[in-house]
């Protein structure tokens, strides 16, 4: 099996379970307990949190530690916004991109169901890239809140994320990125990009799944979603994963400290494998930016076909990937990413996409470009019967 789902979930790292495996066992205390093994775990949490920091380039107290990307973005959106209109009652809208996560989008939409905000939407253009021209045309002075992803997880296009947070600064308005899939290939220094909130997601990296983080710069206001003992101070109540932060830091400091190194290794190796699909396959369309996109994401429309049924092929080859955003299992209605690109309804349920970890190799991606090949031909023939 060649695995190149990368972007749904990756593989446990050998490293991060050592790392966790003391507190998943002899030392299972309580951070919040003032005995020596709630001393210890309150010290295991702390050293995760610094680490997290170095990464990130802020300061400790500035990280939550959350249940994962989901989690994350929902206390960015809801938290912030709500805080923000707790303070000024004018503050009534948010802005987010037509390529975000569900996440990101469902977060948008409570606010506008049950708390009364209206939800701008930029626009992005067929690549997928919102402009500081777009960005700029949806602000108003009672805008509470801009999100806009870093990274996209479907077409692996890179949004301009310092321009577009320095000009919601401009504003007055502070700016929140999904940063889940740029994590481990893109830099992600906070100050260097300028946002004031950033989500990421361990099981992307090499951690396991159930942990992620927050990134809130201090003095923004903040509304917790989860009340009770006012653990991660004050913004997220509840007993902390300690074995979770350990991994979650653990496998973010693994995948930043070989970003720069790993990221022109594998975009070297995905262009390499652009050029064999669309080189192989009339008619293949490349979705995404064609320069500005993530190392680890090909993505393609395979017009004339359908996009489950190459998926299908290719699995029985040996060869796993996916139509698109997991969070959108079961569902065969066109990929919202898609559309908001322009491509037609037909063309965007024949997507497929290939998202690989820093291990894929050329031969891995030479053999999914043979597959690829017989895969599309062998459903385009079947069609035409």
């Amino acid at each position: 099996m060649i695995f190149l789902d990368a972007a749904a979930t990756t593989p446990v790292r050998r490293q991060v379970l050592d790392a966790m495996w003391p507190y998943l066992t002899g030392e299972f205390g309580n951070p919040s307990s003032h005995h020596a093994l709630g001393n210890a775990a309150a010290t295991a949490l702390a050293g995760a949190r610094a680490s997290v920091a170095a990464v990130l380039g802020c300061r400790p107290g500035e990280v939550v530690f959350t249940s994962g990307g989901t989690e994350a973005d929902n206390l960015a959106l809801k938290g912030i916004a709500l805080a923000r209109q707790a303070a000024r009652p004018e503050l009534d809208r948010v802005v987010i991109s037509a390529v975000e996560h569900p996440a990101v989008e469902e977060s948008a939409r409570y606010l506008e169901r049950f708390h009364g905000f209206a939800v701008d939407v930029v626009p992005v253009d067929a690549t997928g890239r919102v402009t500081p021209e777009a960005l700029a045309a949806v602000l108003r002075p009672e805008t509470a809140l801009v999100s806009v992803m870093y990274a996209n997880n479907e077409v692996g296009t890179v949004q301009p994320i310092a321009a577009l947070a320095e000009l919601a600064h401009a504003h007055g308005i502070p700016f929140h990125t999904d940063a889940v899939q740029a994590a481990g290939w893109l830099p992600l220094d906070v100050r260097a990009l300028g946002v004031d909130a950033m989500s990421i997601s361990g099981h992307k990296l090499g951690a396991p799944k159930g942990c992620g983080l927050l990134f809130v710069r201090s003095r923004t206001r903040l509304e917790p979603l989860v009340h009770g003992g006012g653990q991660e101070r004050g913004r997220r109540s509840g007993t902390e994963n300690v074995a979770g932060a350990v991994g979650m830091a653990t496998a973010l400091t693994l995948a930043q400290g070989r970003q720069a190194e790993q990221q022109g290794r594998v975009a070297a190796l995905r262009d390499g494998f652009i050029d064999a699909v669309l080189s192989g396959v009339p008619g293949a369309v490349l979705t995404g930016h064609p320069t500005e996109r993530l190392p680890s994401i090909a993505s393609f429309c395979f017009p004339g076909t359908s996009g489950e049924a190459v998926l299908l092929e290719l699995e029985r080859q040996g060869i796993v990937c996916s139509s698109g955003s997991a969070c959108a299992a079961g569902s065969d209605a066109p990929s919202p990413v898609l559309t908001a690109l322009g491509l037609p309804a037909a063309v965007a349920q024949t997507a497929v996409r290939f998202s690989f970890d820093a291990s894929v190799t050329r031969d891995d991606l030479a053999a999914a470009a043979a597959a690829v090949r017989t895969a599309v031909a062998g459903v385009q023939s079947l069609g035409t019967h």
